[in-house]
């Protein structure tokens, strides 16, 4: 639901004729500026803008709404591609990371794969939650093959739980309740992860995933309080995270996402080299990720420790959603594998 009514004071030209009564057909536009400001302008379904918007059939759809295309002069899905085309053409590159003012640093952490193509299409670091590079979203995955690359396992988002016992008890609590000794004997930590997939309970922790307010029958949500929860054998919410936070975050950084392979070479200073096949998935639905995770294929895989727990405890959380590469084309309306060497 989207109400502008609040906006109005002091708008000049307000539209109040057609805000102050429930028209049918009326139309909304939004649009994002530069700026990210937000812009609206409605019409009534009698105007000529109505007209000719109604005339269109083409539109895609995301959501409830209706995506217009702006036209640019850049063609920002080929500038992307040669950027790629040259960084494959480097080979192994020095492991390096930007900092906020893109002075180049040294990296040694095992996220430095998509640190250094980050740095190479001068990717900053920055508060926003949007896509990373002229509107696409940038995602490196590490492969032992560049020409096996559909076995390669993706993190696609890493949200952190809106509801449960996770949020209302703190994170400490809740390590401490659901969580297990470090399998490895590391003494004074204990660990919650694993996979977990939609209605299977997992062995070390007897939680299982479930999907409140979707219809697998469908592949539609059908409560718009719907949320992603693990629950336990009582029937208690652990954790969850709502159809709302995760449709959100999903839609505004994945609707145009590059996937580009990588491979890793250890030494004194890592290296890294990206592929030249890379995936291009243009075009989603949150509805799109619910389906794959009732599928099993999209799945929760987090890993959440708590260590010094007798002296100091210091709690480190990453909630992982995760998918294996070969199901990534399941998740956009529109995808294709290019060959970066082939682009002009």
């Amino acid at each position: 639901e989207v109400r502008f009514s609040g906006f109005l004071n002091k708008c000049e030209k307000a539209p109040s004729e057609l805000m102050t009564q429930r028209l049918v057909d009326r139309l909304l536009f939004l649009s994002v500026s530069s700026n990210y400001q937000i812009i609206g302008f409605v019409t009534s379904p009698e105007s000529e803008l109505a007209n000719e918007f109604n005339k269109e059939s083409s539109f895609r759809e995301t959501g409830v709404f209706k995506v217009i295309e702006l036209i640019s002069k850049l063609n920002t899905r080929l500038v992307l591609l040669r950027e790629l085309k040259r960084i494959h053409e480097l080979g192994w590159i020095n492991s390096k990371r930007l900092d906020s003012l893109g002075n180049i640093l040294p990296c040694d952490a095992p996220q430095c794969g998509g640190y250094t193509l980050e740095a190479e299409l001068g990717i900053t670091p920055n508060g926003f939650s949007k896509p990373d590079f002229m509107g696409w979203e940038i995602k490196q995955f590490g492969v032992n093959n560049f020409k096996r690359v559909g076995s390669a396992t993706i993190t696609l988002m890493t949200p952190e739980p809106t509801g449960g016992f996770y949020v209302s008890e703190g994170k400490q609590a809740f390590i401490k309740k659901y969580g297990y000794k470090d399998k490895t004997g590391r003494e004074d930590r204990m660990n919650f992860g694993g996979i977990y997939k939609v209605n299977k309970i997992h062995p070390s922790t007897n939680l299982i995933l479930n999907l409140i307010g979707f219809d697998e029958s469908t592949g539609k949500i059908k409560a718009a309080d719907g949320k992603i929860a693990l629950i336990d054998s009582l029937g208690n919410e652990v954790a969850s995270w709502s159809f709302s936070s995760m449709l959100e975050h999903w839609t505004r950084k994945h609707n145009q996402t590059c996937y580009i392979p990588s491979q890793l070479q250890k030494g004194v200073i890592k290296r890294y080299q990206y592929g030249n096949q890379v995936i291009l998935g243009i075009g989603t639905d949150f509805q799109l990720f619910l389906r794959e995770m009732c599928a099993g294929n999209v799945y929760y895989d987090p890993g959440i420790k708590l260590e010094n727990i007798s002296t100091k405890p210091e709690v480190k959380a990453r909630s992982q959603f995760r998918v294996k590469s070969m199901y990534l084309p399941n998740l956009y309306k529109l995808n294709e594998t290019t060959d970066v060497t082939l682009v002009v």
